[in-house]
């Protein structure tokens, strides 16, 4: 097992998850306008992202937390395609915007790799 790799994608969901709470505006700003109480899907967002990435940590619960990474990631991407159409995002160049799309895939097949 690739211990690195392994550490790297934990310590991304768990520093993503925090922050969500430490800097909230953020992940508001990216909530689609039809997703109900956006402040609070933005705290499980990142309670489950702190979560799933410790689960990682642990043989255990690994698999468990990788599938449950691929289900986040899946529910979350009508953000980051809102993100790239709203306009919103002005100070942020249009091709960085559209090439988070396909992270969420790559995204997606890391976490598979601990299923």
């Amino acid at each position: 097992m690739n211990y690195l790799s392994l550490y790297s994608i934990a310590a991304i969901y768990i520093v993503s998850g925090v922050l969500h709470f430490i800097r909230p505006g953020t992940y508001l700003r990216i909530m689609p306008p039809y997703i109900p109480y956006p402040a609070l899907m933005v705290s499980l967002s990142g309670a489950a992202e702190i979560v799933l990435g410790i689960g990682l940590l642990f043989p255990a619960t690994r698999s468990a937390a990788a599938w449950g990474l691929i289900l986040l990631l899946i529910a979350v991407f009508p953000a980051n395609l809102y993100m790239a159409t709203s306009g919103r995002f002005p100070d942020i160049p249009q091709w960085i915007l559209w090439a988070r799309l396909p992270l969420q895939g790559v995204l997606i097949w890391w976490a598979w790799l601990y299923t």
